[in-house]
């Protein structure tokens, strides 16, 4: 979901939805289970979090989680993003995207920063 649909949608007349900024997810101190391709359970809490939203497309919103496993308490880092609903389910709220992330120059670097002012590397 990108630019073309908001052209299409304003086409045909419908109003955009906005999200609140207040309403915008935060998952710091969250736990989180992910599946291996082996079917493996894996759990992970997100220690902290960096969101943007994208400057060009204020429906979506880039995350970058730093997340501690469980398992053995290694450290790694999540790059994904957020969208605006627009299915009758999660019209209207923040859900998290479900495709690989493509993200212009200027936000990656302003992401990168904001990392590195973090200490994350």
């Amino acid at each position: 979901m990108g630019i073309h649909n908001r052209r299409s949608a304003s086409r045909r007349g419908e109003k955009t939805k906005v999200v609140e900024p207040d309403k915008l997810p935060n998952n710091i101190g969250k736990r989180r289970c992910i599946k291996t391709i082996k079917g493996v359970k894996r759990y992970m809490i997100i220690k902290d979090e960096i969101r943007h939203k994208q400057h060009n497309n204020p429906r979506k919103l880039i995350a970058f989680q730093q997340i501690k496993f469980e398992e053995d308490n290694r450290i790694e880092y999540r790059l994904g993003y957020y969208m605006v609903g627009v299915k009758s389910g999660a019209k209207g709220r923040w859900v998290w995207g479900q495709f690989c992330l493509m993200i212009p120059e200027k936000d990656l670097k302003i992401i990168l920063k904001k990392a590195k002012r973090k200490g994350w590397f």
